[in-house]
C-alpha cells in the first residue's frame, strides 16, 4: 500500500475542524457527516494532487452540499383549492384572462426566440421537459457548469422579458 501524498494529509489534518464548523451549521450531525463524506469522496475520486487548496476544498465542497441537501429537503405546503377560505382564493378568470394568456404565452415564445440556440435547448430540456442538469450536459456534450451557465442566462432574460406580467 502506497504512503498517501502532501495534498491528502492536508486535508486529512483539516477534516475534523471542518466537521467542527459544519456539524454548528447543518441541522443534524447527521447531515453534517453526510456532506463532508460526500465532498471526500469526490476528492477521492478526482486527482487530489492537482487541488491547490484541499481544506478551501473540503470547506467549499461541503457548504455547497448542505445548501444542496437543503433545497432538497424544503417543501413547500400546498392546499387544494376547495380547502382555501373565500379570501384566499386567487384572482378569478375575468373576461380578459383568454387575451392576457395569450400575451403572455407569445411574449414567453419570443423571449426564447431571442437566446442563443444552445440556451434555449438548456432552458426547454430543463423546464419543460424536466431533465436534470447532468442529463442535459451528457445529450448536449457540455459540462454541467455549463449548463448551469446556460440555465442562469436564460432565467435571467426570461426575467427581464416577461417581468411586468408578474402580478404587484
Amino acid at each position: 500500500m502506497s504512503h498517501p501524498s502532501r495534498p491528502i494529509k492536508a486535508w486529512l489534518a483539516s477534516y475534523s475542524e471542518l466537521f467542527g464548523v459544519w456539524r454548528r451549521k447543518a441541522e443534524s450531525r447527521e447531515d453534517a457527516e453526510d456532506a463532508m463524506h460526500d465532498t471526500v469522496v469526490g476528492m477521492l475520486e478526482n486527482n487530489t494532487t492537482l487541488i491547490d487548496n484541499p481544506r478551501a476544498y473540503l470547506a467549499r465542497g461541503t457548504n455547497n452540499r448542505l445548501i444542496s441537501r437543503h433545497r432538497h429537503q424544503t417543501v413547500l405546503t400546498v392546499l387544494p383549492l376547495d380547502e382555501l377560505s373565500d379570501t384566499e382564493h386567487p384572482r378569478q378568470a375575468g373576461a380578459d384572462s383568454h387575451a392576457q394568456f395569450e400575451q403572455l404565452a407569445d411574449a414567453l415564445v419570443n423571449a426564447l426566440a431571442d437566446l442563443p440556440p444552445k440556451c434555449r435547448e438548456v432552458y426547454i430540456k430543463h423546464r419543460l421537459e424536466g431533465w436534470t442538469h447532468t442529463e442535459i450536459a451528457q445529450d448536449m456534450a457540455l459540462s454541467r457548469s455549463m449548463v448551469e451557465k446556460y440555465m442562469t442566462r436564460a432565467l435571467r432574460h426570461i426575467h427581464e422579458r416577461l417581468h411586468h406580467y408578474v402580478p404587484d
